[in-house]
Protein backbone atom coordinates (compact mmCIF):
# COMPACT_ATOMS: atom_id res chain seq x y z
CA UNK A 1 0.00 0.00 0.00
CA UNK A 2 1.45 3.17 -0.70
CA UNK A 3 2.18 6.15 1.86
CA UNK A 4 3.08 9.14 0.05
CA UNK A 5 1.47 11.43 2.52
CA UNK A 6 0.48 14.23 -0.44
CA UNK A 7 -1.56 13.62 -3.37
CA UNK A 8 -2.93 16.21 -5.92
CA UNK A 9 -6.62 14.70 -7.05
CA UNK A 10 -6.60 16.97 -10.86
CA UNK A 11 -9.46 17.95 -12.47
CA UNK A 12 -12.03 15.35 -10.55
CA UNK A 13 -16.05 16.60 -10.08
CA UNK A 14 -16.76 16.84 -6.49
CA UNK A 15 -20.40 15.43 -6.25
CA UNK A 16 -21.02 15.76 -10.05
CA UNK A 17 -20.06 19.85 -10.23
CA UNK A 18 -17.31 21.81 -11.37
CA UNK A 19 -13.74 20.21 -12.26
CA UNK A 20 -11.70 20.84 -9.38
CA UNK A 21 -8.21 20.09 -7.67
CA UNK A 22 -8.12 18.53 -4.51
CA UNK A 23 -4.88 18.43 -2.71
CA UNK A 24 -4.76 15.91 -0.25
CA UNK A 25 -1.49 16.84 2.74
CA UNK A 26 -1.41 14.50 5.85
CA UNK A 27 -4.61 12.66 5.69
CA UNK A 28 -6.39 15.80 5.38
CA UNK A 29 -8.24 17.86 2.35
CA UNK A 30 -5.28 20.71 2.26
CA UNK A 31 -6.83 22.67 -0.83
CA UNK A 32 -9.75 22.19 -3.37
CA UNK A 33 -10.18 24.37 -5.81
CA UNK A 34 -9.70 25.17 -9.90
CA UNK A 35 -6.61 24.39 -9.53
CA UNK A 36 -5.72 23.63 -5.75
CA UNK A 37 -2.51 25.29 -4.32
CA UNK A 38 0.52 23.29 -6.08
CA UNK A 39 3.04 20.80 -3.89
CA UNK A 40 6.03 19.92 -5.70
CA UNK A 41 5.71 16.82 -3.51
CA UNK A 42 2.24 15.46 -4.03
CA UNK A 43 1.97 12.73 -6.53
CA UNK A 44 -0.85 13.59 -9.27
CA UNK A 45 -3.73 11.59 -9.70
CA UNK A 46 -5.39 12.10 -13.34
CA UNK A 47 -8.94 12.69 -12.38
CA UNK A 48 -10.70 14.29 -15.31
CA UNK A 49 -14.41 13.26 -15.82
CA UNK A 50 -14.33 11.22 -12.23
CA UNK A 51 -16.73 12.32 -9.87
CA UNK A 52 -15.19 12.74 -6.12
CA UNK A 53 -17.35 11.28 -3.56
CA UNK A 54 -16.97 11.36 0.22
CA UNK A 55 -15.77 7.59 1.15
CA UNK A 56 -18.89 5.33 1.20
CA UNK A 57 -20.31 3.99 4.83
CA UNK A 58 -21.94 0.60 4.57
CA UNK A 59 -24.26 0.02 7.87
CA UNK A 60 -24.55 -3.77 6.72
CA UNK A 61 -21.54 -5.88 5.96
CA UNK A 62 -21.78 -9.74 7.02
CA UNK A 63 -17.48 -10.39 7.00
CA UNK A 64 -18.30 -14.07 8.39
CA UNK A 65 -14.84 -14.07 10.53
CA UNK A 66 -14.56 -15.50 12.93
CA UNK A 67 -16.07 -18.76 12.04
CA UNK A 68 -16.78 -18.71 8.23
CA UNK A 69 -13.68 -17.47 6.69
CA UNK A 70 -14.43 -20.18 3.82
CA UNK A 71 -16.48 -17.44 3.00
CA UNK A 72 -15.00 -14.04 4.05
CA UNK A 73 -12.49 -12.77 5.88
CA UNK A 74 -12.04 -9.27 7.57
CA UNK A 75 -9.28 -8.60 5.09
CA UNK A 76 -10.74 -10.18 2.10
CA UNK A 77 -14.16 -8.20 2.88
CA UNK A 78 -12.30 -4.77 3.36
CA UNK A 79 -10.62 -5.53 0.19
CA UNK A 80 -14.05 -5.79 -1.71
CA UNK A 81 -14.91 -2.64 0.34
CA UNK A 82 -11.79 -0.19 -0.56
CA UNK A 83 -12.67 -1.94 -4.42
CA UNK A 84 -16.55 -0.32 -3.88
CA UNK A 85 -15.38 2.61 -2.87
CA UNK A 86 -15.79 2.23 0.84
CA UNK A 87 -13.70 3.70 3.72
CA UNK A 88 -16.16 2.07 6.44
CA UNK A 89 -17.73 -0.67 6.99
CA UNK A 90 -19.94 -2.12 9.63
CA UNK A 91 -19.52 -5.41 9.98
CA UNK A 92 -22.60 -7.85 11.66
CA UNK A 93 -22.95 -9.98 14.66
CA UNK A 94 -24.06 -13.21 13.09
CA UNK A 95 -20.26 -14.58 13.44
CA UNK A 96 -18.94 -18.00 15.03
CA UNK A 97 -18.78 -17.19 17.77
CA UNK A 98 -21.31 -14.44 17.58
CA UNK A 99 -20.01 -11.05 18.51
CA UNK A 100 -22.13 -10.72 21.50
CA UNK A 101 -18.97 -9.74 24.31
CA UNK A 102 -16.99 -7.59 24.10
CA UNK A 103 -13.73 -9.86 23.39
CA UNK A 104 -15.19 -10.98 20.36
CA UNK A 105 -16.18 -7.74 18.62
CA UNK A 106 -12.79 -5.98 20.05
CA UNK A 107 -11.41 -9.29 17.82
CA UNK A 108 -13.22 -8.26 15.03
CA UNK A 109 -11.96 -4.55 15.44
CA UNK A 110 -8.14 -5.56 15.43
CA UNK A 111 -8.63 -7.94 12.28
CA UNK A 112 -10.21 -4.83 10.47
CA UNK A 113 -7.20 -2.30 11.56
CA UNK A 114 -4.80 -4.75 10.69
CA UNK A 115 -6.47 -5.08 7.05
CA UNK A 116 -5.72 -1.55 6.56
CA UNK A 117 -8.09 -1.32 3.54
CA UNK A 118 -11.12 0.44 5.19
CA UNK A 119 -12.32 0.82 8.45
CA UNK A 120 -14.14 -1.83 10.16
CA UNK A 121 -16.29 -0.95 12.62
CA UNK A 122 -18.11 -4.11 14.28
CA UNK A 123 -21.63 -4.61 15.47
CA UNK A 124 -22.84 -6.32 18.09
CA UNK A 125 -25.60 -8.98 19.09
CA UNK A 126 -28.71 -7.86 20.75
CA UNK A 127 -28.85 -10.95 22.15
CA UNK A 128 -27.00 -13.64 23.45
CA UNK A 129 -26.06 -16.41 20.48
CA UNK A 130 -28.64 -14.30 18.87
CA UNK A 131 -31.51 -16.47 20.87
CA UNK A 132 -33.76 -14.07 21.13
CA UNK A 133 -34.45 -15.01 24.43
CA UNK A 134 -31.03 -13.13 26.76
CA UNK A 135 -29.51 -9.51 26.41
CA UNK A 136 -26.19 -9.85 24.87
CA UNK A 137 -23.23 -7.62 26.88
CA UNK A 138 -24.44 -4.09 25.51
CA UNK A 139 -22.95 -1.86 27.88
CA UNK A 140 -19.84 -3.98 27.71
CA UNK A 141 -19.62 -3.67 23.88
CA UNK A 142 -20.06 0.07 23.97
CA UNK A 143 -17.49 0.56 26.81
CA UNK A 144 -14.97 -1.65 24.66
CA UNK A 145 -12.15 -0.11 22.04
CA UNK A 146 -14.62 -0.77 19.51
CA UNK A 147 -16.83 1.22 21.17
CA UNK A 148 -20.06 -0.21 19.18
CA UNK A 149 -22.24 1.55 18.79
CA UNK A 150 -24.87 -0.10 16.41
CA UNK A 151 -26.81 -3.53 17.77
CA UNK A 152 -28.34 -5.97 15.91
CA UNK A 153 -29.37 -9.91 15.60
CA UNK A 154 -29.69 -9.41 11.97
CA UNK A 155 -30.21 -12.87 9.63
CA UNK A 156 -32.86 -13.10 13.13
CA UNK A 157 -35.68 -10.99 14.57
CA UNK A 158 -35.75 -9.90 18.01
CA UNK A 159 -39.23 -11.21 17.94
CA UNK A 160 -40.18 -10.74 21.84
CA UNK A 161 -41.49 -7.11 22.00
CA UNK A 162 -40.64 -6.89 25.78
CA UNK A 163 -36.86 -7.98 25.09
CA UNK A 164 -36.72 -5.62 22.22
CA UNK A 165 -38.24 -2.99 24.41
CA UNK A 166 -35.30 -3.52 27.00
CA UNK A 167 -32.64 -3.16 24.56
CA UNK A 168 -34.47 -0.21 23.23
CA UNK A 169 -34.04 1.51 26.92
CA UNK A 170 -30.55 0.11 27.16
CA UNK A 171 -28.83 1.30 24.32
CA UNK A 172 -30.14 4.99 25.46
CA UNK A 173 -27.66 5.32 27.89
CA UNK A 174 -24.86 5.64 25.34
CA UNK A 175 -26.47 7.04 21.76
CA UNK A 176 -26.58 3.43 20.59
CA UNK A 177 -29.31 2.50 17.84
CA UNK A 178 -30.88 -1.22 17.74
CA UNK A 179 -30.76 -2.24 14.04
CA UNK A 180 -33.55 -4.64 13.48
CA UNK A 181 -34.12 -7.47 11.06
CA UNK A 182 -37.64 -7.42 10.41
CA UNK A 183 -39.22 -10.88 9.97
CA UNK A 184 -42.19 -12.26 12.09
CA UNK A 185 -40.69 -16.10 12.25
CA UNK A 186 -44.60 -17.20 12.51
CA UNK A 187 -45.44 -15.99 9.47
CA UNK A 188 -42.26 -16.98 7.11
CA UNK A 189 -41.75 -20.25 8.92
CA UNK A 190 -40.65 -22.46 5.81
CA UNK A 191 -40.71 -19.41 3.58
CA UNK A 192 -38.37 -19.48 0.26
CA UNK A 193 -39.37 -16.71 -1.55
CA UNK A 194 -41.91 -13.30 -2.11
CA UNK A 195 -45.64 -14.86 -1.56
CA UNK A 196 -48.07 -13.49 -4.70
CA UNK A 197 -48.47 -14.57 -8.14
CA UNK A 198 -44.67 -16.02 -9.01
CA UNK A 199 -44.55 -18.00 -5.40
CA UNK A 200 -47.80 -19.44 -6.57
CA UNK A 201 -46.62 -20.38 -10.17
CA UNK A 202 -43.65 -21.91 -8.93
CA UNK A 203 -45.21 -23.82 -5.86
CA UNK A 204 -42.53 -22.36 -3.19
CA UNK A 205 -43.30 -21.62 0.02
CA UNK A 206 -44.30 -17.49 0.36
CA UNK A 207 -43.33 -14.93 2.23
CA UNK A 208 -45.58 -12.45 2.87
CA UNK A 209 -44.88 -9.07 3.18
CA UNK A 210 -46.97 -8.51 6.16
CA UNK A 211 -44.41 -10.07 8.29
CA UNK A 212 -41.85 -7.94 7.36
CA UNK A 213 -44.23 -5.08 7.86
CA UNK A 214 -45.77 -6.13 11.20
CA UNK A 215 -42.36 -6.08 13.29
CA UNK A 216 -41.54 -2.23 11.67
CA UNK A 217 -45.27 -1.36 12.93
CA UNK A 218 -44.71 -2.67 16.29
CA UNK A 219 -41.22 -1.28 16.86
CA UNK A 220 -41.79 2.15 15.69
CA UNK A 221 -44.44 2.61 18.74
CA UNK A 222 -41.68 0.65 21.14
CA UNK A 223 -39.02 3.46 20.16
CA UNK A 224 -41.57 5.88 20.16
CA UNK A 225 -42.42 5.02 23.62
CA UNK A 226 -39.29 4.43 25.13
CA UNK A 227 -37.77 7.49 23.25
CA UNK A 228 -34.54 5.53 21.54
CA UNK A 229 -32.89 4.94 18.10
CA UNK A 230 -34.62 2.20 15.74
CA UNK A 231 -32.87 1.39 12.30
CA UNK A 232 -34.74 -0.79 10.25
CA UNK A 233 -32.22 -2.94 8.30
CA UNK A 234 -32.92 -4.35 4.79
CA UNK A 235 -36.56 -2.57 4.11
CA UNK A 236 -38.30 -4.55 1.20
CA UNK A 237 -42.03 -3.52 0.89
CA UNK A 238 -44.36 -0.94 -0.48
CA UNK A 239 -46.02 -1.75 3.03
CA UNK A 240 -43.02 -0.73 4.93
CA UNK A 241 -42.76 2.22 2.95
CA UNK A 242 -45.73 3.80 3.86
CA UNK A 243 -45.30 2.82 7.60
CA UNK A 244 -42.01 4.58 7.69
CA UNK A 245 -43.46 7.98 6.10
CA UNK A 246 -46.10 7.41 9.12
CA UNK A 247 -43.92 6.64 11.90
CA UNK A 248 -41.60 9.64 11.35
CA UNK A 249 -44.50 11.69 10.90
CA UNK A 250 -45.21 11.20 14.39
CA UNK A 251 -41.75 12.18 15.63
CA UNK A 252 -40.93 8.76 16.13
CA UNK A 253 -36.48 8.76 15.88
CA UNK A 254 -36.41 5.70 13.38
CA UNK A 255 -33.58 5.32 10.66
CA UNK A 256 -33.94 2.66 7.24
CA UNK A 257 -31.92 1.29 4.77
CA UNK A 258 -32.05 -0.57 1.94
CA UNK A 259 -30.09 -2.44 -0.33
CA UNK A 260 -28.94 -2.21 -3.98
CA UNK A 261 -30.61 -5.58 -4.61
CA UNK A 262 -33.90 -4.72 -3.65
CA UNK A 263 -34.23 -1.40 -5.57
CA UNK A 264 -33.22 -3.32 -8.74
CA UNK A 265 -34.41 -6.82 -8.91
CA UNK A 266 -37.88 -8.43 -8.72
CA UNK A 267 -39.22 -12.10 -7.53
CA UNK A 268 -39.91 -13.10 -11.33
CA UNK A 269 -36.13 -13.96 -11.17
CA UNK A 270 -37.11 -17.03 -8.75
CA UNK A 271 -38.81 -18.69 -12.16
CA UNK A 272 -35.22 -19.77 -12.76
CA UNK A 273 -35.02 -21.44 -9.97
CA UNK A 274 -31.23 -20.17 -9.59
CA UNK A 275 -30.37 -19.97 -6.07
CA UNK A 276 -28.22 -17.10 -6.48
CA UNK A 277 -31.48 -14.75 -6.59
CA UNK A 278 -32.38 -16.79 -2.81
CA UNK A 279 -32.14 -13.78 -0.32
CA UNK A 280 -33.88 -12.29 3.17
CA UNK A 281 -36.02 -10.24 2.89
CA UNK A 282 -37.08 -12.29 -0.54
CA UNK A 283 -37.03 -9.72 -3.71
CA UNK A 284 -40.20 -8.36 -3.74
CA UNK A 285 -42.64 -7.38 -7.08
CA UNK A 286 -41.77 -4.49 -9.48
CA UNK A 287 -44.35 -2.32 -7.46
CA UNK A 288 -42.34 -2.55 -4.11
CA UNK A 289 -38.89 -1.78 -6.20
CA UNK A 290 -40.54 1.77 -7.62
CA UNK A 291 -41.99 2.29 -4.12
CA UNK A 292 -38.47 2.09 -2.22
CA UNK A 293 -36.97 3.88 -5.02
CA UNK A 294 -39.32 6.71 -4.17
CA UNK A 295 -38.65 6.52 -0.87
CA UNK A 296 -34.78 6.64 -0.80
CA UNK A 297 -35.14 9.69 -3.16
CA UNK A 298 -37.64 11.57 -0.64
CA UNK A 299 -35.90 10.62 2.39
CA UNK A 300 -38.31 8.39 4.11
CA UNK A 301 -35.73 5.56 3.54
CA UNK A 302 -32.61 7.16 4.63
CA UNK A 303 -29.62 4.87 3.44
CA UNK A 304 -28.43 2.10 1.08
CA UNK A 305 -26.67 -0.68 2.54
CA UNK A 306 -25.53 -3.74 0.78
CA UNK A 307 -26.02 -6.63 3.08
CA UNK A 308 -23.35 -7.89 1.47
CA UNK A 309 -23.31 -11.68 2.44
CA UNK A 310 -21.03 -14.04 0.71
CA UNK A 311 -21.32 -17.85 0.84
CA UNK A 312 -19.19 -21.13 -0.38
CA UNK A 313 -19.78 -21.78 -3.90
CA UNK A 314 -21.44 -25.45 -2.21
CA UNK A 315 -24.08 -23.04 0.21
CA UNK A 316 -25.83 -21.62 -3.33
CA UNK A 317 -24.78 -24.32 -6.30
CA UNK A 318 -27.79 -26.50 -4.44
CA UNK A 319 -31.55 -26.79 -4.95
CA UNK A 320 -33.31 -23.69 -4.32
CA UNK A 321 -34.80 -25.17 -1.16
CA UNK A 322 -31.02 -26.30 0.50
CA UNK A 323 -29.27 -22.94 -0.48
CA UNK A 324 -28.67 -20.23 1.74
CA UNK A 325 -30.06 -17.08 1.46
CA UNK A 326 -27.86 -13.67 0.60
CA UNK A 327 -26.19 -12.20 -2.24
CA UNK A 328 -22.67 -10.01 -2.13
CA UNK A 329 -22.72 -6.43 -3.33
CA UNK A 330 -19.74 -4.46 -1.86
CA UNK A 331 -18.22 -3.61 -5.35
CA UNK A 332 -21.40 -3.55 -7.62
CA UNK A 333 -23.20 -1.07 -4.85
CA UNK A 334 -22.32 2.61 -6.26
CA UNK A 335 -22.76 0.69 -10.16
CA UNK A 336 -26.55 -0.25 -8.90
CA UNK A 337 -27.30 3.15 -7.38
CA UNK A 338 -26.19 4.89 -10.55
CA UNK A 339 -28.13 2.60 -12.38
CA UNK A 340 -31.46 2.45 -10.30
CA UNK A 341 -31.24 6.63 -8.63
CA UNK A 342 -29.10 8.74 -11.21
CA UNK A 343 -29.42 7.50 -14.32
CA UNK A 344 -33.52 8.02 -13.80
CA UNK A 345 -32.96 11.10 -12.33
CA UNK A 346 -34.56 10.17 -8.68
CA UNK A 347 -31.06 11.79 -6.88
CA UNK A 348 -28.39 13.73 -8.08
CA UNK A 349 -24.80 12.51 -7.04
CA UNK A 350 -25.61 14.99 -3.77
CA UNK A 351 -27.94 12.70 -3.39
CA UNK A 352 -25.41 9.61 -3.65
CA UNK A 353 -23.14 11.01 -1.11
CA UNK A 354 -25.53 11.62 1.21
CA UNK A 355 -27.44 8.32 1.01
CA UNK A 356 -24.21 6.55 0.76
CA UNK A 357 -21.71 8.30 2.94
CA UNK A 358 -22.70 11.32 5.22
CA UNK A 359 -26.20 9.33 6.61
CA UNK A 360 -24.88 5.92 7.34
CA UNK A 361 -22.03 7.48 8.67
CA UNK A 362 -24.19 9.52 11.37
CA UNK A 363 -26.31 6.03 12.03
CA UNK A 364 -23.22 4.55 13.15
CA UNK A 365 -21.61 7.29 14.98
CA UNK A 366 -18.46 7.20 13.30
CA UNK A 367 -17.40 10.83 13.76
CA UNK A 368 -14.13 10.86 11.18
CA UNK A 369 -16.32 9.57 7.85
CA UNK A 370 -18.91 10.59 5.92
CA UNK A 371 -17.88 14.23 5.96
CA UNK A 372 -18.05 16.69 3.39
CA UNK A 373 -14.97 17.04 0.70
CA UNK A 374 -13.40 20.43 2.70
CA UNK A 375 -10.27 21.62 3.95
CA UNK A 376 -9.48 20.17 7.22
CA UNK A 377 -12.07 17.56 6.63
CA UNK A 378 -10.46 13.59 7.02
CA UNK A 379 -9.13 13.00 3.55
CA UNK A 380 -11.92 9.92 2.87
CA UNK A 381 -12.62 9.88 -0.99
CA UNK A 382 -13.98 7.52 -3.92
CA UNK A 383 -13.10 8.76 -6.92
CA UNK A 384 -15.83 7.18 -9.89
CA UNK A 385 -16.19 6.88 -13.39
CA UNK A 386 -19.96 7.27 -14.35
CA UNK A 387 -19.28 7.18 -18.08
CA UNK A 388 -17.62 3.36 -17.70
CA UNK A 389 -19.58 0.73 -18.09
CA UNK A 390 -18.16 -3.39 -17.00
CA UNK A 391 -19.38 -6.66 -17.36
CA UNK A 392 -19.42 -8.29 -13.88
CA UNK A 393 -17.29 -11.38 -13.83
CA UNK A 394 -17.38 -12.56 -9.82
CA UNK A 395 -14.16 -14.27 -10.09
CA UNK A 396 -12.30 -10.99 -10.70
CA UNK A 397 -14.08 -9.74 -7.60
CA UNK A 398 -11.43 -9.20 -4.61
CA UNK A 399 -13.96 -10.77 -2.07
CA UNK A 400 -13.87 -14.78 -1.64
CA UNK A 401 -17.53 -15.47 -2.64
CA UNK A 402 -18.73 -15.50 -5.85
CA UNK A 403 -22.82 -15.62 -5.53
CA UNK A 404 -23.13 -12.14 -7.19
CA UNK A 405 -26.94 -11.80 -8.60
CA UNK A 406 -25.11 -9.08 -11.02
CA UNK A 407 -22.94 -11.91 -12.79
CA UNK A 408 -22.55 -12.10 -16.47
CA UNK A 409 -24.56 -8.26 -16.65
CA UNK A 410 -23.39 -5.09 -17.72
CA UNK A 411 -23.12 -2.42 -15.35
CA UNK A 412 -22.68 0.95 -15.48
CA UNK A 413 -19.94 3.10 -13.46
CA UNK A 414 -16.68 1.85 -11.83
CA UNK A 415 -14.64 2.80 -8.81
CA UNK A 416 -10.95 3.83 -9.73
CA UNK A 417 -10.20 4.86 -6.48
CA UNK A 418 -10.46 5.36 -2.97
CA UNK A 419 -8.45 6.87 -0.43
CA UNK A 420 -8.93 6.21 3.36
CA UNK A 421 -7.52 9.03 5.61
CA UNK A 422 -5.30 10.58 2.58
CA UNK A 423 -3.57 7.13 1.86
CA UNK A 424 -4.81 4.92 -1.62
CA UNK A 425 -6.47 1.65 -0.85
CA UNK A 426 -7.75 1.51 -4.57
CA UNK A 427 -5.39 3.44 -7.05
CA UNK A 428 -6.15 3.01 -10.76
CA UNK A 429 -8.98 0.28 -10.23
CA UNK A 430 -6.53 -2.00 -8.55
CA UNK A 431 -6.19 -2.76 -4.92
CA UNK A 432 -2.66 -1.13 -3.21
Amino acid sequence: MTHNPTFLIRGARPLGGDPADILIRDGRVAAVGAPAAGDPAAEVVEAHGLIALPGLVDLHTHLREPGREDAETVASGARAAAMGGYTAVHAMANTDPVADTAGVVEQVWRLGRDAGHCDVQPVGAVTQNLDGAHLAELGAMADSIARVRVFSDDGMCVSDALLMRRALEYVKAFDGVVAQHAQEPRLTEGAQMNEGVVSDRLGLAGWPAVAEEAIIARDCLLAEHVGSRLHICHVSTKGSVQILRWAKSRGCDVTAEVTPHHLLLTDDLAESYDPIYKVNPPLRTAEDVAALREALADGTIDCVATDHAPHPIEAKETEWSNAAMGMIGLETALSVVQHTMVDTGLLDWAGVAERMSATPARIGRLSGHGRPLEVGEPANVTLYDAAATREIDPAAMASKSGNSPYRGTTLPGRVVATFLRGTPTVLDGKIQ
